[in-house]
């Protein structure tokens, strides 16, 4: 369940971009009818109409989420917190100058905040938010410590290829990327983790052979 709502708002960005991409008259005119309040000059084009509509949708479904977690009494992450300030300040920058450009920093902003929160707990107060997270796993302080550079270079690397995709080409091949290419790299990365984890996690007893014939 968690997995899915996490997994919502980058959803419903994708669909709405889509379906307004491909009715891009009637995205202009709907988002001029119902945004033309919020944006400079209050009216959008055809050009501008997917991105922008897709903007308002995930900033509410994300704000749908922080609000569903507060309701239900569950925990919001802090990184959430962080996504959640990202899109609705992005989002209303995209929404007002009708520049994609905005809400296309969003994801860099979120890599290299997740990178410095790991980064900065690593150098300044001596902890290890992965040994934290995964704090049922028995592993070599050295290893525990490979593995947190490892996700700092990897966000890094993130925040600077989502730049790339979205200065290089289109909105529509972003927003492809955003939510298939930059989701498929996590899972990559994340494997390549755990076959680095297994070779050196403790053996377990062969119960078998501790018994006695």
């Amino acid at each position: 369940m968690k997995l899915l709502l996490d997994f919502l708002p980058l959803a419903l960005f994708f669909a709405a971009f889509k379906y307004a991409d491909a009715n891009r008259e009637w995205a202009a005119a709907f988002a001029t009818s119902q945004l033309g309040f919020m944006v400079a000059g209050g009216v959008v084009g055809a050009e501008e109409a997917p991105v922008l509509l897709a903007t308002v949708v995930v900033v509410l479904a994300t704000l749908l989420q922080v609000l569903y977690l507060k309701l239900t009494r569950q925990k919001v992450d802090a990184i959430l917190w962080v996504s959640l300030a990202l899109v609705v300040v992005l989002g209303a920058l995209t929404v007002y100058f009708h520049s994609e450009t905005f809400i296309k920093w969003k994801p860099t902003g979120l890599y290299w905040a997740m990178g410095l929160g790991f980064w900065v707990s690593a150098r300044f107060f001596g902890t290890n938010p992965l040994k934290a997270m995964l704090k049922d796993l028995e592993l070599p302080d050295p290893v525990w410590a490979r593995l947190c550079q490892a996700w700092i270079a990897f966000f890094a690397a993130m925040g600077v290829l989502n730049l790339l995709v979205a200065y290089n080409f289109s909105t529509a091949a972003w927003t492809n990327f955003k939510v298939f290419g930059a989701t498929g790299l996590m899972l990559v990365f994340t494997l390549a983790q755990g076959v680095y984890l297994s070779r050196h996690l403790p053996e377990e007893p062969h119960d078998a052979q501790d018994k006695a014939p």
